[in-house]
């Protein structure tokens, strides 16, 4: 199989990209961004791909659902240079962060369970403070106050804004969802609804949502996981054909 990989079958741009449903355009862009090996040429200078760009092919288009393209990018350029602890690293560094996002999204769970009528006269408090708890910048917790996520009112002598305890319970929540890749006009709505409604119901629909995409990203990863696999299989057999 390796002395067919790397010596038998040889593949035309056009037949790598019709076996992948890609245009010869796009093996080119992907062999020029170190996705795929570089491919050899023939005397007449015509590009000639192998099973092996094949199955580098695989791996990354396997790889992108569970890991997005730029660290899929990162992952296969790391590989083809020979460079496996660094690919190796940053799959570890996107398993992580959905662990983050899992995470993010028990906390969203939890805030609204235990989200119930606030006293105003309780948790007041000012942009610089609230911007420090939550780890942003002021400018961003105006910004979103324009897009009608937060509304805090103003000190009536300093004009000064002053978020409550509902103001502190919904910018902590739309930093959550941000967290979760909600667009602002999506949160404002759905804290509106709160707000109007009492509760939490209008969230649900959205909180099983994101949790079906957190799964799904997981499940896309395990589904690359094999074919970045059987990609380095193929290469360490390739490679000890030629040693």
């Amino acid at each position: 199989m390796a002395q067919n990989l790397q010596h038998g079958v040889r593949l035309r741009p056009v037949d790598l990209a019709r076996g992948h449903g890609l245009s010869t355009q796009a093996i080119r862009n992907y062999e020029a961004a170190g996705v795929l090996p570089d491919a050899e040429r023939t005397e007449s200078g015509y590009r000639t791909y192998t099973p092996l760009h094949a199955r580098a092919l695989d791996a990354f288009l396997a790889l992108v659902p569970g890991h997005g393209h730029q660290t899929t990018t990162a992952i296969m350029r790391a590989v083809n240079r020979g460079a496996t602890e660094d690919a190796l690293r940053l799959i570890d560094e996107s398993h992580a962060q959905l662990l983050d996002d899992r995470r993010t999204l028990q906390a969203v769970e939890a805030a609204l369970r235990d989200l119930g009528p606030v006293r105003q006269e309780r948790g007041d408090t000012f942009v610089g403070p609230l911007a420090r708890r939550l780890g942003l910048r002021p400018a961003t917790l105006r910004k979103w106050e324009r897009a009608g996520v937060i509304q805090p009112r103003r000190d009536p002598q300093t004009g000064y804004r002053v978020y409550g305890a509902a103001d502190v319970r919904d910018a902590r929540l739309a930093h959550q969802l941000r967290r979760g890749g909600y667009r602002l006009e999506q949160i404002a709505a759905l804290i509106a609804q709160v707000r109007a409604a009492g509760g939490v119901a209008p969230l649900e629909s959205m909180l099983g949502d994101w949790r079906s995409r957190l799964s799904a990203r997981g499940r896309a990863m395990l589904t690359g996981a094999a074919a970045l696999d059987a990609y380095l299989t193929c290469r360490q057999a390739t490679r000890g054909d030629t040693a």
